[in-house]
């Protein structure tokens, strides 16, 4: 009995979770708020079924009544998260909402299946973050000079980077240096520093006035990538080269900036690579030999590429069951490689839809961006979408060969308190952008309906409209 449960659960979590992915779509053709709030209660449901039955699954699986426990404070965690944050903000946004639960909540889940350690690890902390950056909307909307922060911006920027320098704080990790260790706790600066990186570019470029104005933001952008290339962490490097490019792209409409900022790329990792393929390269060409053939060096730096693909292989569309894979069998699956662990037991089509989903927000906040009126936060909100769905892509095309691995996260999925830490911080301060927006909109319509009451009146006086428009027009000014 309980392995027909389990098999009705494996193609039920399918189900809800291509309803949900195509409900993320459907939202942005809503055109009245009744709608929209209707296909999000509508999501919240597909949600909590997800939920509800991997952890069904799992303990069934194990009949290990700590899953129950997990279950039950996640969900309560979700809801109060859900309900109080729209009782504070009654104007944020609830698919921006939505989509930061669903993906913590399908993290937590294949946690609990990988490691029960590190997903009370990943609940206790994300729960600690999700409190603590609810307050940033708030506190933004009483910072009215962010904007002229440029010099703190880039000097706190790069102090930051510099920490892991220091003598026995900053560590070597899987061939790069880009992590230190307070006590117990291990941070990654770069995850902090990309979001302090986007407001010192967005800062810049709102006061830049001349061609002279963004060749300095620009060397100042350099030096953050220049700290990261000595760090060896290139993946950071890519999200931060990507992020910058097309925020200044954005901001003077000029196609040289895109283009021309590609081309250097091209020339700068041809250039590095010639001068420094035995030092900052030297792991960077291990993977770049296992990303050209895996199985060739299965058994040294393939092996991780290759235990993914087989994974992702194993899974096919369907998966073969939360609980029923070798997950473990992937180094350092709880991070960097969660994906393949989601494709093998909840299957490629869950993969997929994952996809689509994380390119659903990247699509909210390139919409958000677009409606923005103020240039700085237009900016923030556009460099955060090309930031998340850059590491969205590093990460997926990693795991998946489509790109020589880089060694970042899955945003709010995988396992890592600077990751999950710092994706927070962006949401919400896109939500406060989100806020703002609305705000912007409601001002500009009334002055809209101001205007057109006015003009009315104007014409009636001027005795150009006829004796019943007259008289709709006094009723218009009136009301």
């Amino acid at each position: 009995m309980s392995s027909l449960i389990c098999t009705i659960s494996k193609y039920l979590i399918l189900i809800f979770m291509a309803l949900y992915t195509i409900k993320c779509f459907l939202y942005f053709s809503a055109k009245t708020s009744r709608k929209r709030n209707t296909n999000a209660n509508l999501q919240m449901v597909d949600i909590f079924a997800i939920h509800f039955l991997c952890h069904l699954t799992m303990y069934l699986n194990t009949r290990e009544q700590q899953v129950i426990w997990y279950y039950l404070i996640e969900l309560l965690i979700a809801i109060l998260y859900v309900v109080i944050f729209r009782c504070v903000y009654p104007e944020s946004s609830r698919f921006i909402i939505n989509f930061i639960t669903v993906l913590m909540l399908v993290g937590y889940s294949m946690l609990t299946r990988i490691d029960r350690g590190l997903a009370t690890k990943q609940f206790i902390l994300a729960s600690v973050a999700l409190f603590i950056t609810s307050f940033l909307p708030f506190f933004m909307g009483k910072m009215k000079t962010m904007k002229n922060w440029t010099i703190l911006y880039g000097i706190v920027g790069i102090l930051f980077l510099l920490t892991v320098f220091i003598p026995g704080l900053g560590v070597n990790l899987y061939g790069a240096r880009n992590w230190i260790f307070i006590g117990s706790i291990s941070l990654q600066p770069m995850e902090f520093v990309k979001i302090i990186f986007i407001f010192f570019v967005a800062s810049g470029l709102v006061k830049a006035g001349t061609l002279k104005d963004i060749v300095i933001n620009a060397v100042i952008s350099v030096l953050f990538m220049l700290v990261l290339a000595v760090e060896k962490d290139f993946g950071a490097i890519a999200i931060f080269y990507i992020t910058y490019i097309t925020m200044v792209y954005l901001a003077t409409s000029r196609p040289i900036f895109l283009f021309g900022g590609l081309a250097l790329a091209v020339a700068a990792v041809f250039v590095g690579y010639f001068l420094f393929k035995d030092t900052l390269f030297a792991h960077i060409i291990v993977r770049w030999q296992a990303w050209q053939d895996p199985f060739a060096y299965q058994s040294t730096g393939g092996y991780q590429l290759c235990e993914s693909l087989f994974a992702i292989g194993t899974g096919g569309f369907t998966g073969v069951g939360l609980g029923n894979g070798n997950p473990y069998l992937i180094p350092i699956v709880e991070s960097d490689f969660i994906f393949s662990a989601i494709c093998e037991e909840l299957g490629t089509v869950f993969g997929l839809c994952l996809i689509l989903v994380y390119i659903s927000g990247f699509i909210a906040m390139a919409n958000l961006a677009s409606k923005c009126r103020q240039p700085f936060y237009k900016y923030v909100c556009f460099g955060f979408a090309i930031s998340f769905i850059t590491q969205v892509l590093l990460n997926i095309g990693g795991v998946t060969r489509f790109i020589p691995s880089t060694g970042v996260t899955l945003p709010l999925v995988s396992y890592g308190l600077s990751s999950i830490f710092s994706t927070l911080i962006m949401f919400s301060m896109v939500q406060f952008i989100y806020i703002l927006t609305g705000k912007e909109g409601e001002q500009a319509d009334e002055e809209e309906r101001h205007l057109r009451a006015r003009a009315r009146a104007a014409a009636r006086d001027a005795g150009l409209l006829p004796g019943a428009e007259a008289h709709a027009s006094q009723q218009t000014t009136a009301d």
